[in-house]
Parts: structure tokens; C-alpha cells; sequence
């Protein structure tokens, strides 16, 4: 409290009613599986070449994350955490070149299979100041292992590398800002060592043989429990590193080569989150006879989606056949955009599908559909359309993916737009300035179509005051607040009733 110890006029700010609320991100997406090289931890792209960059192309044969986040940018999808799936058993490709010790950005074959790397110089490197030059191809397929790539004789060559970088006049001074460790940073590719730090400098003398592969490179396959993460020095990976801070507003996850097992380990991880929503492929080659039994267990945060579609790779050029689920997520970011999360995902054009792996009819669709199997299906004049939208959930209350979502959007922004109120005072003034800031904030929502009934007080409730506390609960600190939300549902089955208008029957 200020002390007034002359006279005059004092200016105070004071802050009262309620504070404004802002809606969180709905359709920030992870995700999680192996790529062709890249970092563990998840780190955001906004495009499909942003991904080409940073993970590399095709990783081989049944792996889809390069056609899944094609989809999903297709689709609708703006943002997205990749975060790449490996064995830690997996080596980085390395060599070593007197004291400059060059290995790949990443661990994993693609530095042995890709990339060419030479190390040249006009002179012979004796001094930490000698300049030297680094160069490197890498190519989205692996070339033939005796090929050349710094010979100007095959510049011309058909098979030309995706991308080149040349680090020229660097050398081995950590003073001089051409030190070819910091150099290297801004590579895509390769990281340096300076081996003067552990051992006694070996100098080197050109000529140097021509551009080679760094030898080592290993990627053992990946396991299910891998996808679980854990805290390595390269940073945290997996599913550990969605549990920090830094990835909150992430709220769809998606892992496009899971086993049953990985599906599992998704739906957990988002059930115990609360404010993530899985997105779960069918099995490849799964007719719908056999989905119905095979779909995931009862879980209110996750849905189904059956069957497999037919694209065109958009790093390939060439037609496959992949998991719906990218392109779904992609879907969702798009309903989320363009209507609100309200608006069921469904009823939708899938964006790069030209066709689909099984057609599925009214008569398999009436019992998938009961079973919470969203289908993918063809129809005439439209194309290949979404046309389901329930949950995994057996519950009926949280049977629409639209209803689950809504209320992790209303949960997670009243959750992060009101922790200005702990250690507050815990009186009648609080709780009117709480229920004043949420009322605000719902009625927002409800004007957008997001809550049922024609007014305010049949579309939400609040309550935050003695009927939600005891005393014994004021004593022991707690404020609580009790919310109800009608929430819109999906017009599933729409019905015209048609009768014949006679005459006597408009008497």
C-alpha cells in the first residue's frame, strides 16, 4: 500500500473485473516415427520442403512419415512436430581427416548411403590458421558407392545430388570465425570435432583423394519401445519429450508406421495429458471384415480411421499406397480453421487421394460405423470423402470426436488463462472476478455455435461460490469452480420425413 506524506493528487492503477481470455492453438500436430536423418528432438516444420530439409526423403519401403506429413500440409495442416523415432544402437557416420574429425548431422546409414564428403586444401595444413575447404553432396537416394561426385567429368550426370554445400577457407583456429567447427553449424549435413582438444594435431597434405563416403553409418530397426523417448545428451525424444513445457499446445498426435502396441502407447499418452487427441490408422491390407475386430481399445481421446489410401508422393512422383492418417490430422486442422472445433472432421474431402485401397458400401459402412470405424469413402461426383466422426470411446456421452475436442479446447484455455489467480486472495471478490473472466470467455463461444440452446443460461453454467466450497476447503486453500457445458453434436443421421399433401389433409 503506497504512503501519502504530502499533499496533492496520486495516480494509482488497480486492476478489477475480469481478464480477457484467448482460445488455444486446436491443431498444433506431432509426429512421432523414423525418418531418413534429422534431429530426436521434435522440432516444428511449417512445409513439406521445410521437412525435406531437415529430415531427408524416403526412409524405405513400408515407412510413410514423408506421405504422411505431405498429407497433412495438403490437407490443411499448418504446423507439425516431427519427432524422429531410432534405435540408440543406431552409429553416426564419421572420418577422420587428420585433427578434423567429420561426422554426420545425425545417426544412421543415410550419412554412409547419401553423403560424399571432401576435404581438400591449396597447401599443406600445418598451422591451426591454414586454410582448408569442406565439401559435401548429399542425395535423396543413395547413389553407386564408386561414384565421384567432384569430378567435373560427372557434373553431368543424370543422378545429380539434392543438395551441395561448400565450406571453403575454414580452418582449425577456434579464434577466428572461420574455425570450421562453428562453420559447420550452419550445415545441414555434417558437424565437426577438433581433435586438438583430445589428442596432439595431426597435420594433413593435399592433394586429398576425391569426395567419399564417411564410412560407420548404422540404423538398427526400431523397436516398440522406442517410440516411449527418454533423455538422451542429443535432447529428449519420443513420447518423454512431449511431456515437457515446451510442447503444450501440441494437441493431436499421430504415429503413421505404429504396431498395435505404439497405438496404445499414443492413446495413453494423450489420455493422460487430457488436452491430446490420437489419430489411429487401420492395418494395411485389413479388409473390413476383419477391422471391426481389430480396432483399439475403448478410449474417448482417440479415433479410427479405415481404409488405406492411394496417393501420389509428392517427394517421388511416385503412386503408393499409405496410412489415411496424415492426411486426416491434416483435415482436422483445416475443419478447426475454417469452422471451429465444434464442426465435427467429417464430411470432408480428402486432399491427395485419387483413390482408395477397399470401396466401402452402405451395407459394410452400417457396421463399421457402430463399431466407432471412420470411414474413407468414394462417392460420385465428389471424390474420396471422410465420413465418420466418432471416437474410439464405448461411452456414449464422449461418442464424438467434435464433443471430446471441445471440451479439451474449453479445458486446456481455461487452464492456461487462469493461473493468474493462484495465491490470490481467496474471497467473494476472487470468485466473481473468476466467473466473470470464464463467463466472458464462454459466452465468446457459444455465440460461434460451439454450445447448444437459444440462451446464454441453457448453453453454459457457473457456479464459484459457497455451494462449490466448504469451509474446510477455503481453509485448505482451494477455489473451486463448477462448469456445465451443453455442447453441439454432429447431425449424424439426417432424417426428411415425406408424406403426400392432399387436399383433405390440409383441412
Amino acid at each position: 500500500m503506497s504512503v501519502f506524506l504530502r499533499p496533492g493528487v496520486y495516480v494509482q492503477e488497480i486492476e478489477r473485473g475480469p481478464r480477457p481470455m484467448e482460445g488455444v492453438s486446436t491443431s498444433t500436430a506431432t509426429f512421432l516415427g523414423e525418418t531418413q536423418r534429422g534431429p530426436v528432438w521434435p522440432t516444428l516444420v511449417t512445409s513439406i520442403n521445410e521437412y525435406v530439409r531437415i529430415f531427408g526423403g524416403p526412409v524405405g519401403r513400408n515407412k510413410f512419415m514423408p506421405a504422411a506429413v505431405s498429407g497433412f500440409f495438403e490437407n490443411g495442416g499448418r504446423r507439425v512436430y516431427i519427432a524422429r523415432i531410432e534405435n540408440q544402437a543406431s552409429a553416426t557416420a564419421s572420418d577422420i581427416f587428420g585433427s578434423v574429425k567429420i561426422e554426420a548431422s545425425s545417426s544412421g546409414k543415410w550419412g554412409t548411403d547419401n553423403l560424399f564428403v571432401k576435404i581438400s586444401a591449396r597447401n599443406p595444413v600445418v598451422n591451426p590458421i591454414d586454410p582448408f575447404r569442406i565439401q559435401v553432396w548429399n542425395w535423396s537416394v543413395a547413389p553407386n558407392p564408386v561414384f565421384d561426385p567432384s569430378i567435373p567429368a560427372n557434373a553431368l550426370n543424370p543422378k545429380r545430388p539434392s543438395f551441395i554445400e561448400d565450406f571453403d577457407s575454414v580452418n582449425c583456429d577456434p579464434t577466428s570465425p572461420d574455425y570450421f567447427v562453428t562453420r559447420l553449424r550452419a550445415s545441414q549435413f555434417l558437424k565437426g570435432t577438433d581433435l586438438t582438444a583430445v589428442a596432439a594435431p595431426i597435420a594433413f597434405a593435399p592433394p586429398q583423394p576425391g569426395a567419399q563416403a564417411l564410412p560407420g553409418g548404422t540404423s538398427v530397426p526400431v523397436t516398440d519401445n522406442d517410440y516411449d523417448g527418454q533423455f538422451l545428451p542429443a535432447g529428449p525424444s519420443g513420447l518423454a519429450a512431449l511431456q515437457l513445457d515446451e510442447f503444450r499446445f501440441v494437441s493431436l498426435v499421430y504415429a503413421p508406421d505404429a504396431s498395435g502396441v505404439v497405438q496404445d502407447k499414443v492413446l495413453t499418452h494423450c489420455e493422460n495429458n487430457r488436452f491430446r487427441f490420437a489419430v489411429i490408422d487401420a492395418a494395411k491390407h485389413d479388409p473390413a471384415s476383419n477391422v471391426g475386430g481389430k480396432k483399439p481399445r475403448s478410449s474417448d481421446y482417440g479415433a479410427f480411421y479405415f481404409p488405406w489410401i492411394k496417393t501420389n508422393n509428392s517427394i517421388t512422383g511416385v503412386q503408393e499406397l499409405v496410412p489415411p492418417g496424415g492426411h486426416v490430422v491434416g483435415i482436422y486442422a483445416r475443419s478447426d480453421s475454417e469452422r471451429g472445433v465444434f464442426k465435427a472432421p467429417a464430411n470432408e474431402i480428402v486432399r491427395g487421394a485419387f483413390d482408395i485401397e477397399f470401396n466401402i458400401d452402405d451395407a459394410t459402412h452400417d457396421v463399421l460405423n457402430p463399431l466407432g470405424v471412420n470411414v474413407i469413402r468414394k462417392f460420385p461426383g465428389r471424390g474420396n470423402v471422410l465420413w465418420g466422426a466418432r471416437t474410439l470411446s464405448s461411452n456414449s456421452l464422449w461418442r464424438y470426436i467434435s464433443v471430446r475436442r471441445l471440451f479439451i479446447f474449453l479445458e486446456q484455455s481455461i487452464y492456461e488463462n487462469t493461473q493468474w489467480v493462484v495465491f490470490e486472495p481467496n474471497d467473494e471478490r476472487l470468485w466473481a472476478r473468476v466467473k466473470d473472466t470464464i463467463r466472458i470467455f464462454l459466452r465468446s463461444q457459444w455465440r460461434q455455435g460451439a454450445m447448444m440452446g437459444d440462451t446464454e443460461d441453457k448453453a453454459f453454467t457457473i457456479a464459484c461460490d459457497r455451494t462449490t466450497m466448504t469451509q474446510d476447503d477455503i481453509l485448505n486453500g482451494r477455489l473451486i469452480c463448477e462448469i456445465g457445458i451443453a455442447p453441439v453434436r454432429p447431425a449424424e443421421f439426417v432424417v426428411f420425413r415425406i408424406f403426400q399433401n392432399t387436399s383433405e389433409s390440409q383441412k
